[in-house]
């Protein structure tokens, strides 16, 4: 009997290309193969690119070079590169890297299997369109076989693409205009994954909040399916991300403060706090705009969290402006952020701006930001000393190995001693916090409140 054809995937960037590389995933299991351990071992394998990161390309075409040895070793071996850089850089990935089999851009991941068995017989194929085929996208969309590295936790995407027009950002050029899934779709998907035993999901989108204008025509419809999908039996913890701010409406923060299931984390952009640098950027908000969100937020969400991202270094950014940042950081005391040091994208209204900031002066600034974060940060977790929280396990913690770790309903990581068998991956536990560090809390578990809800395990590791 011949044994089945192996694959694995690498994915860069994020959470949406990560859900995607899960689909994918998906979608090759159906078709037959099954992961393999390494790259060395398989028959198939995939490059979900980014290009947000900074060096996507390169490390692309790095990966790429140590695999040409391998596929002159074994001629049978497919390359599959698709994502956001395939679609951007087609012609290029071909001429470059004549061994790749596959080209597939973002509005072509459903075609993966079919593409690879044409490959096969009539040799490289290139899938790139540039505009999304709604039949496919829907054969895509549902993530109910999705191949995931753990059964109780599942993403799910609300939307493709983006209306915005960020200068910085090349993300409408890779992934086209904001589409919405039908919400009975998204309900019938989330009731499903709660039979399978997943008790968290996290919305997906661009800019989740925007969810459904292109169906009404007029208002989003996020604050109603945030709603729905509270009243989805089972379904333990909702999460979303991305919000833009300039979208954050009343309706939306009220939903969050009176469903449940809608943990009380919310992740909320801010980029630069100069309204000059905004404007630059494109973002579509001012300064006061954006704090008077945040406290609305605050003020109806109880014990909320709040997280953000920050661009260090945008062309013509001066140090007062940059001080202006330093202060709103300051003034909106996040729990955390993600902070980047800009880099331009080929193709973006930023990447053509004159006013480059020196590496130097974005390393000083970088070194400043970070201390009013982790000053913040700081602040948050230590008052948080003390308390009991409910914490989903996740596992052995990647801090200590002799801890375990998980996620508190704000998306906080604690790390505890594990206090025996029956707390395994996907239990649900109250930890009592004995220490509060910028990053991460530290705690025991006091009480297990329940096992895992899965029944089968459903979920495959990929690489």
């Amino acid at each position: 009997m011949t044994p089945p054809r192996t694959f694995t995937i690498r994915t860069f960037g994020c959470q949406m290309n990560e859900h995607d590389s899960e689909r994918v995933a998906g979608l090759l299991v159906a078709d037959g193969l099954v992961p393999a351990a390494e790259d060395a071992e398989a028959d198939v394998v995939v490059f979900n690119t980014c290009t947000i990161r900074e060096n996507a390309d390169l490390k692309l075409y790095s990966a790429l070079g140590h695999l040409k040895a391998l596929k002159a070793r074994r001629p049978d071996v497919q390359i599959v590169v698709g994502g956001c850089l395939a679609q951007k850089d087609r012609g290029a990935i071909v001429e470059r890297a004549g061994w790749v089999d596959v080209v597939v851009g973002t509005h072509n991941w459903a075609a993966t299997p079919a593409l690879l068995a044409r490959a096969r017989t009539l040799g490289p194929q290139v899938a790139v369109r540039d505009f999304p085929d709604p039949e496919a996208n829907r054969e895509l969309a549902p993530a109910l076989h999705a191949v995931r590295e753990v059964p109780w936790a599942a993403w799910m995407t609300i939307q493709t693409g983006c209306d915005n027009s960020c200068a910085y950002c090349i993300v409408p050029a890779v992934r086209g205009r904001e589409i919405s899934r039908p919400l009975d779709d998204l309900l019938i998907e989330a009731r499903d994954l709660v039979s399978r035993g997943v008790t968290e999901i996290t919305v997906l989108g661009q800019n989740v909040n925007s969810y459904g204008r292109d169906i009404t025509g007029r208002r989003p419809l996020f604050a109603r399916l945030l709603r729905e999908l509270g009243d989805v039996e089972g379904l333990e913890r909702i999460r979303f991300t991305s919000p833009h701010p300039k979208d954050l409406r009343p309706e939306t923060i009220a939903a969050m403060a009176q469903t449940p299931a809608v943990c009380p984390q919310l992740h909320l952009p801010l980029q630069s706090g100069s309204n000059r640098v905004l404007s630059a950027m494109r973002r579509g908000y001012r300064v006061e705009r954006y704090l008077e969100r945040l406290s609305a937020a605050r003020a109806a969400i109880d014990d909320l969290a709040v997280t953000t991202d920050l661009i260090v270094g945008f062309p013509g950014e001066s140090d007062a402006e940059f001080d202006e940042t330093l202060a709103v950081v300051a003034e909106a005391q996040f729990d955390a952020a993600y902070t980047f040091i800009f880099s331009p994208r080929e193709g973006t209204r930023a990447a053509e701006l004159a006013g480059a900031v020196a590496p130097e002066v974005i390393h000083e600034r970088f070194t400043r930001l970070t201390e009013v974060l982790d000053r913040s940060a700081l602040r948050h977790h230590s008052a948080r000393e003390g308390r009991h929280e409910e914490v989903l396990v996740e596992g052995v913690s990647k801090r200590r190995d002799t801890a375990w770790s998980g996620r508190t309903r704000q998306g906080k990581l604690v790390h505890f001693a594990r206090p025996g068998e029956e707390v395994v991956p996907g239990s649900l536990v109250t930890v009592a916090i004995t220490h509060g560090a910028p990053y991460y809390l530290v705690g025991d578990v006091v009480a297990v409140l329940r096992g895992p809800r899965h029944r089968q395990r459903i979920a495959l590791r990929v690489s």
